[in-house]
């Protein structure tokens, strides 16, 4: 992992198409994640504009530990632990990416990169961890 967290081009594709998503198309994405035995998590990035509080609001959602030091090294830790949310699989439901589409499109592309790692992590270990982003 050690510092290869550089933003790159077409990391979205990585973790999947970004999508024009109703809120009750997440929540019925949810709902049904939920029905096939997975974690299934939506994190609002209204209004989110920079890394710091894009970190904060995805720890809040995971309920990453106390220890998470708000970087991106400890963003990967967390994600491929998640021992605190046992769970067949787990997915992350990213809405409301347009502010930071914006504001720090570096730290989303980054962020992705990131998610499309763990995922690569968890695949590794016959887990599933998908992130879904929602426009």
């Amino acid at each position: 992992m050690s510092g290869h967290h550089m933003p790159g081009p077409a990391t979205a594709a990585a973790s999947g198409p970004v999508m024009t998503m109703t809120p009750e198309a997440a929540t019925a994405l949810q709902q049904f994640a939920v029905w096939l035995g997975l974690d299934a998590v939506r994190v609002d990035l209204s209004g989110c504009a920079d890394k710091a509080e894009f970190l904060a609001r995805v720890a809040d959602a995971l309920d990453f530990p106390k220890w998470f030091g708000g970087n991106w090294d400890a963003f990967f830790d967390c994600l491929t632990d998640l021992g605190w949310r046992p769970a067949t699989g787990n997915l992350l439901i990213l809405e409301h990416t347009d502010d930071m589409r914006r504001d720090a499109p570096e730290s989303l592309d980054t962020a992705l990169s990131i998610l499309a790692e763990a995922a690569d992590a968890w695949r590794g270990r016959g887990r599933t961890f998908r992130t879904c982003v929602a426009a």
